[in-house]
């Protein structure tokens, strides 16, 4: 257990003390990492037929963190509109901008998907890491560059807390109905579901604002973030003991499994295409977990990591 997160939690049930110190969500405060995983996302959808009527249209993310820098980067793809949604707000600031010429610099030379050290472990892990030009033509990447264009990108960015805008950033989001039923053609997020507490209402949601046919796209890190020196030692800790390290932030991990993602998927009618699982050895056997979590499968307990895509009926 990290004791450091113990005395964070600890203090923020004390009166006077911010409940909520916000200090950024890293990776997204990056062009790099921002081009990196929407490519992920989009070289995955083509190469499980989810792009066979052309680029996304109108595409949603959950949790876009630091910057909307993975919007920007489906919008440079052909996307015409973008929503962002964050528990807490984060990416409303000039960093946007800045993000955003980054990220035009990288697809006009079509750098090839980043996988230097320094993104080594963004999952999901690819065949290649080659500029998908048979995705991305250089005809489309004339009209997405085109200057026209991007100065329509940049006078969105200075409007994304209208509703209807072309970018619409939405922080926080709690409700279903603050997005359009059958409005979105695609949904994406990357290490974000982990941190829903209510997971149910994340599916429900997602399934109402996608059109028929519509997808969803989502990386998701079963690790403890740190809480605890073992990945999987969130899963050991009694719940007073993680209420304490909880304390009063507005999110945190929600501890559920793979196998709870599975069921949901189920509950809400999404046809399942593509799963990638990242498996580690667990350090605890079940007796050594917390009561709730001693009836988890071992194949639960041995996933770290899963990228799920699944299509709306």
């Amino acid at each position: 257990m990290n004791l450091k997160q113990l005395c964070y939690g600890i203090s923020t049930f004390l009166p006077g003390l911010s409940l909520f110190h916000a200090k950024g969500t890293g990776g997204t405060n990056s062009a790099k990492y921002c081009y990196s995983v929407w490519l992920r996302h989009l070289v995955w959808a083509a190469e499980n037929g989810l792009l066979k009527d052309g680029m996304p249209a109108r595409i949603g993310e959950l949790g876009p963190g630091d910057s909307l820098g993975i919007g920007l980067a489906a919008l440079l793809s052909g996307a015409e509109t973008y929503v962002g949604l964050d528990a807490v707000e984060h990416a409303a600031s000039e960093k946007n901008l800045e993000i955003f010429h980054e990220l035009i610099v990288l697809f006009r030379n079509r750098v090839d998907i980043p996988s230097e050290p320094e993104f080594a472990n963004i999952k999901p892990q690819l065949k290649s890491h080659a500029f998908p030009t048979e995705i991305l033509t250089d005809r489309i990447l004339t009209e997405t560059l085109a200057q026209v264009r991007i100065d329509r990108i940049v006078e969105a960015l200075k409007n994304i807390k209208e509703k209807d805008a072309a970018i619409c950033y939405i922080a926080p989001w709690q409700r279903a109905d603050l997005i359009q039923k059958g409005s979105l053609d695609m949904i994406l997020s990357q290490a974000v579901l982990e941190h829903v507490d209510d997971l149910d209402g994340a599916y429900l949601a997602m399934n109402e604002w996608l059109k028929p046919e519509g997808f969803i796209s989502h990386q998701i890190d079963f690790k403890s973030h740190g809480l605890t020196d073992a990945w999987n030692g969130h899963w050991a800790l009694p719940d007073l003991l993680w209420k304490l390290i909880r304390g009063r932030r507005p999110y945190l991990l929600n501890r559920q499994p793979y196998s709870a993602h599975r069921k949901l998927l189920d509950v809400q009618g999404f046809k399942l295409v593509n799963e990638i699982l990242v498996k580690q050895p667990s350090v605890y056997n079940k007796s050594q977990l917390a009561p709730r979590f001693r009836a988890m499968t071992e194949d639960d307990l041995t996933t770290s990591g899963a990228f799920i895509q699944a299509v709306k009926p």
